[in-house]
């Protein structure tokens, strides 16, 4: 089983870490997982305008792909004017939804208020629910001030919910392939 980190932006670097941390802690504690790591800013990705796939930029489709064939994902934002970023959405755009269906999702952000969380309420979960993908109840918030001055997480709270994460999506995933193998294969 493939498990994507996906740092949905091409900005700033607290998203990322959030992504890593989550991941790192996945392969600490389930060897068995392959773990990969999708950082938006490594490609020059296209805008969706709705074209055949193989006709977009190699970076482009080298996303589409690394995204469609991973089993299931830990996909981190960073919360700007209230909202995902538009990398994300595009990215979200690209996919075709079935690649996303009965696949478990777990969502980090980050952002400059504390209210921001309510992103991945009200924004984040309706999407994956639009792909009929399983959302881990459990999900990573982080202001800046969980960050020292290093832009190392410190906060203990935003570590443990991280530890959850890590947990739930790997047990909901497994949980599927072991119970439903129908759904996932």
């Amino acid at each position: 089983m493939k498990l994507l980190g996906i740092s949905g932006t091409i900005i700033g670097s607290k998203t990322g870490i959030i992504v890593r941390r989550v991941l790192e802690e996945v392969k600490n504690k389930h060897s068995d997982i392959e773990v990969e790591y999708l950082d938006m800013m490594d490609y020059d990705v296209q805008f969706c305008d709705g074209r055949e796939p193989s006709t977009y930029s190699e970076d482009t489709k080298k996303v589409m792909e690394m995204v469609s064939t991973a089993d299931f994902y830990i996909i981190g934002t960073p919360i700007f004017q209230g909202s995902i970023t538009g990398v994300l959405k595009n990215l979200f755009d690209l996919i075709n939804p079935n690649d996303f269906r009965n696949k478990v999702m777990g969502f980090v952000a980050n952002g400059g208020t504390y209210q921001h969380y309510l992103v991945i309420e009200n924004q984040l979960k309706p999407i994956a629910g639009y792909f009929r993908a399983f959302v881990a109840p459990s999900y990573v918030y982080a202001h800046s001030d969980h960050f020292n001055q290093h832009n190392e997480l410190v906060d203990s709270n935003v570590l443990e919910r991280i530890h959850y994460l890590a947990d739930e999506v790997v047990f909901m995933q497994k949980a599927l392939r072991s119970n439903h193998p129908n759904l996932v294969d």
